[in-house]
């Protein structure tokens, strides 16, 4: 059976959407968050050295990191390809790629610093003066990708499209979509998508 070790608030939900995308039976393992701190439980430690999630164990193969969870399980369940291009396609293939890990290589890390920036109790006009033209960067940037399309490659929803709709709700969630109407629009998409719905009452979140 496949687990998910699935932490409250925060990326995990995406690969819970995944499954649920995928229509694979799962165990899904909840940790909740310290309330004050919001950092991870100890105990997810006990299942991979980091104390990070998602994790997933598949027949005792413990994988993190949501895209090569995402990379995975696509390879491994989804034969009929509706969620990736053919390899044989190097081209296309390869653009999949990029997006599938540009979220979480690229985009994230201005958005952590904005996040963090706002908890704090005194201003931090160095973060910010990172943080705010970064993401107006990445935000413009996906949606000039965008464009008219209905998901992130096309017309068809694909495996990169989880990733851009995670940094997407943290934006949202720190007040930086203002403006960027495609993005909004893109977002909610998504997250009406039956999948993704069964992975919030599933888990909850």
């Amino acid at each position: 059976m496949l687990t998910i070790h699935h932490l409250r608030i925060g990326r995990s939900i995406f690969c819970v959407w995944l499954l649920e995308e995928l229509e694979l039976e799962y165990e899904l393992v909840e940790y909740v968050r310290h309330p004050e701190t919001m950092r991870a439980p100890s105990s997810l430690k006990d299942v991979h050295p980091l104390g990070k999630s998602p994790v997933i164990d598949d027949d005792g193969l413990i994988l993190t990191e949501s895209g090569a969870i995402t990379a995975y399980l696509i390879e491994k369940h989804d034969k009929a390809g509706r969620f990736s291009p053919s390899r044989s396609d190097l081209r296309q293939w390869a653009e999949y790629t990029q997006w599938l890990h540009y979220p979480e290589a690229s985009v994230f890390g201005p958005l952590l610093i904005k996040m963090l920036s706002l908890r704090s109790a005194e201003p931090q006009p160095l973060f910010s003066g990172f943080s705010d033209p970064e993401i107006a960067l990445h935000l413009g940037h996906i949606s000039n990708r965008l464009g008219d399309q209905t998901f992130i490659l096309g017309e068809a929803f694909c495996g990169a499209d989880f990733g851009v709709t995670y940094v997407l709700s943290m934006a949202d969630r720190l007040g930086q979509l203002e403006g960027y109407d495609k993005l909004s629009e893109y977002l909610n998409r998504n997250m009406q998508r039956p999948a993704f719905l069964r992975a919030i009452e599933r888990a909850k979140d």
